[in-house]
């Protein structure tokens, strides 16, 4: 089961574990700012990512405000992921308090 965390827990396990950051906004949002090294998905990327990445690694799943990505975070889950996040507040309350990358 996924769990949902905090922008500040995000944060820190970003810095501090490596944790992927899978951003599932469309482009055109997602070009306009994200967080560092985060990789969007979507349907035409979504099988590829998952063969390539260690399903060991943290996974957190953002979108607009927190709830798309709780979903998400469920499929990341139940495809082999040890530990699967959705970031309550989304990129909407991540751009109030962090930095993002244009």
């Amino acid at each position: 089961m996924f769990e949902q965390i905090s922008i500040e827990v995000a944060s820190e396990m970003i810095e501090k574990e490596a944790a992927l950051v899978v951003d599932i906004r469309d482009p055109n949002t997602f070009a306009q700012g994200h967080i560092a090294n985060a990789v969007r998905i979507d349907n035409s990327n979504l099988q590829q990512f998952l063969q390539d990445t260690d399903k060991s690694l943290p996974v957190i799943v953002v979108c607009y405000h927190g709830k798309s990505s709780q979903s998400a975070a469920e499929i990341f889950n139940q495809q082999g992921f040890e530990r699967s996040y959705s970031m309550e507040g989304g990129m909407c309350e991540w751009a109030l308090t962090k930095e993002m990358v244009i």
